[in-house]
């Protein structure tokens, strides 16, 4: 089977799907990725960061494939993504999930409000806590072990057969899209909420 480092953008979704049961290493503590999401870029994927072309923020998305890229949301969780595809088009997959198989005392201290140890990394914002992971990893390597963070192959077999796919979470384009992917059956994977528009108050009776 192809790695998820050969294949084009346009399979993103295949590359995703690939990322599962793959360890990524920072700060003491490894998580093994149980559940992600894809994004394609420019004009295929309204959803993703890259929808409208090139900015400062998202030019890690346009490759080259293999490095970390970090941005913040609610000005206070941090989400990672592995950039995929070939250099000049955008594309990556956020890493949702994991269980905490290495450094479990570290994370546990880094996330005091989890109430079992499957929650630990129950998110892409708790995933990024257990890691001590923040936007000073953006733009970084992930597979020579030069950077903050280190992506590292299953130590089993890839088991296609137990993967699910479903729609995306907290996107307000696209989110129909079943491009969130996740090992089934595993107590890790994040609860399913279905993104909900805010609405603006009522303007003020005069």
């Amino acid at each position: 089977m192809s790695s998820w480092l050969d294949l084009p953008a346009d399979q993103v979704d295949e590359a995703a799907k690939l990322l599962l049961n793959w360890r990524l290493t920072a700060n003491g503590v490894t998580v093994r990725i149980t559940e992600v999401e894809a994004y394609s870029g420019l004009g295929e994927d309204p959803a993703s960061h890259a929808h409208r072309g090139m900015t400062n923020r998202n030019a890690v998305m346009f490759g080259p494939a293999g490095r970390l890229y970090v941005y913040q949301i609610y000005g206070m969780h941090f989400c990672a993504n592995v950039v995929c595809g070939e250099t000049g088009r955008a594309a990556a997959v956020l890493l949702r999930a994991g269980e905490v198989v290495d450094g479990l005392e570290l994370a546990r201290q880094r996330r005091p409000a989890a109430r079992r140890d499957t929650d630990l990394a129950g998110g892409p914002g708790k995933l990024m806590q257990v890691l001590a992971l923040n936007t000073a990893a953006n733009d970084s390597p992930l597979m020579d072990g030069s950077g903050p963070a280190t992506l590292h192959p299953p130590t089993e077999p890839d088991k296609t057969e137990q993967i699910e796919s479903g729609p995306r979470v907290g996107v307000s384009s696209a989110h129909d899209v079943p491009w969130r992917f996740w090992v089934s059956g595993d107590p890790t994977v994040s609860t399913y909420r279905r993104h909900t528009p805010r609405r603006r108050p009522p303007l003020a009776s005069r």
